[in-house]
């Protein structure tokens, strides 16, 4: 049975089409064969979704299968309209009017731009606050060293594609609910160049490129969040026939921090306080990026108060300013007492009066407080 397409994508039936298409492309990026090196199915599984896309992207069809199903598509003749495309950037391109977010490495095409490469860069915060330069390695193509990007052995003729009769493009035919979809695609033979070496180079087998492995070096700016990119112009892979480089993308993975939350660039970290020390005041131990630092608790100090440390977040991107540390106050109450200290409670309890507790405040929870502070 077909595997339903609301499942592929990882979204609800009520999912919005922004919610669709935000789940689809977090998908395409982790299927991409520059992301995903390790499984050979990626490249299906990436075909699968697209599909899944596909349909749900569209109201009609949308609400076509919502009520029939796979079956209800079928008999409407709908195919995947990608379905003759032979690589994942096609069907970028058919669906964004363009290559890959990320180029491609397969396929040609008359322009000899290489395609775009990416790499995943993982961060702690500390290195977010301070900023990091990073040598990576990552395996690209590069002009064949032996043949010079010709794609022939040396000293042998380039001869006219037979298949393309030279143009370096095919017709690509495919049907789809709305008729017959015809586009133009690289020739499968040649790769869009139109010829062809009558002897392949021997080290290149006659793509005219190599894959080596490159180091790299770069600075990676303080104040980045997870998920952004950092594009690296011309550091992709090599174009074909002399053409451009592609660009090479760094993606931003920062890793998470047990001791604190982010909001942007300020942070948030919970401290736990007996209470007694609530009571009576105290000087907290608070962590921050840079090390442990001391904060002065006032007595009478309640829970969930929020405590701010100017200065002690994060770096603004590119900006001037650094964001603030705020400190939640966690009131810890003693559950295992010995009959001494039960003793010294119940005699404080019988002790106290009215204006021993501070008088409410109003039924503001923690959340709004916090995004209070936010705002200040």
């Amino acid at each position: 049975m077909p595997t339903d397409y609301y499942q592929l994508l990882g979204v609800s039936r009520e999912a919005s089409d922004a919610d669709i298409k935000k789940a689809f492309r977090k998908l395409a990026r982790e299927l991409h064969p520059d992301i995903n090196r390790h499984d050979p199915a990626a490249e299906e599984k990436f075909k699968e979704v697209a599909e899944a896309y596909e349909v749900l992207n569209d109201s009609e069809r949308r609400a076509i299968y919502d009520r029939y199903g796979h079956e209800g598509l079928r008999s409407g003749g709908y195919e995947p309209s990608f379905s003759g495309f032979g690589n994942i950037g096609d069907i970028f391109e058919a669906f964004f009017g363009g290559g890959s977010p990320f180029g491609s490495v397969f396929g040609g095409g008359g322009t000899g731009q290489g395609g775009d490469a990416a790499i995943e860069v993982s961060l702690t915060l500390e290195e977010v606050a301070t900023g990091v330069t990073r040598d990576l390695e990552i395996d690209l193509t590069a002009t064949c060293s032996h043949c010079h990007g010709n794609g022939a052995e040396p000293g042998t003729p380039i001869e006219t594609c037979p298949r393309c009769q030279g143009t370096g493009q095919l017709q690509a035919v495919s049907r789809s609910v709305f008729g017959q979809l015809v586009r133009m695609q690289a020739c499968d033979r040649c790769g869009g160049e139109g010829k062809i070496a009558q002897t392949p180079c021997r080290i290149c087998r006659g793509s005219g490129h190599e894959t080596r492995a490159e180091s790299i070096n770069v600075e990676i700016p303080a104040g980045i969040d997870d998920g952004q990119r950092i594009r690296l112009s011309g550091r992709g892979h090599a174009g074909s026939r002399g053409g451009p480089s592609g660009d090479l993308y760094l993606l931003v993975d920062v890793q998470p921090d047990p001791r604190f939350e982010r909001h942007g660039e300020d942070l948030v970290t919970r401290v736990d306080v007996p209470f007694t020390d609530a009571a009576l005041g105290a000087r907290l131990t608070v962590p921050t990026l840079v090390g442990d630092e001391q904060l002065e608790l006032k007595p009478g100090t309640q829970p969930a108060t929020l405590l701010r440390l100017r200065g002690r977040g994060l770096p603004q991107l590119r900006r001037r300013g650094t964001g603030d540390l705020h400190v939640v106050v966690n009131v810890l109450v003693p559950n295992n007492l010995n009959d001494e200290q039960r003793e010294l409670l119940h005699r404080f309890r019988e002790s106290a009066n009215g204006d021993t507790y501070p008088a409410p405040k109003g039924q503001e929870g923690l959340f709004d407080r916090i995004r209070h502070a936010f705002r200040a």
